[in-house]
């Protein structure tokens, strides 16, 4: 696995998961649509930490910055 995940995609993606944990947690959110939610918020963290996102690799995205 080859990162392909830049700095600005990786924190956009955690913060994503913090507002829909905190969405939950306060109760805005249940039901299937809290689970599916949920579902993608630790997806979001799980791609951040590995700075691999597989929906990016068959389309051939990367949102690192090139190296010189």
């Amino acid at each position: 696995m080859k990162p392909n995940m830049g700095t600005t995609d990786k924190v956009l993606r955690i913060l994503a998961a913090f507002v829909i944990a905190g969405l939950y947690a306060v109760n805005l959110i249940s039901g299937t649509l809290a689970i599916v939610l949920l579902l993608f918020a630790g997806i979001f963290i799980l791609t951040s930490f590995i700075s691999f996102c597989p929906l990016y690799y068959p389309f051939g995205i990367s949102t690192r910055k090139k190296a010189d």
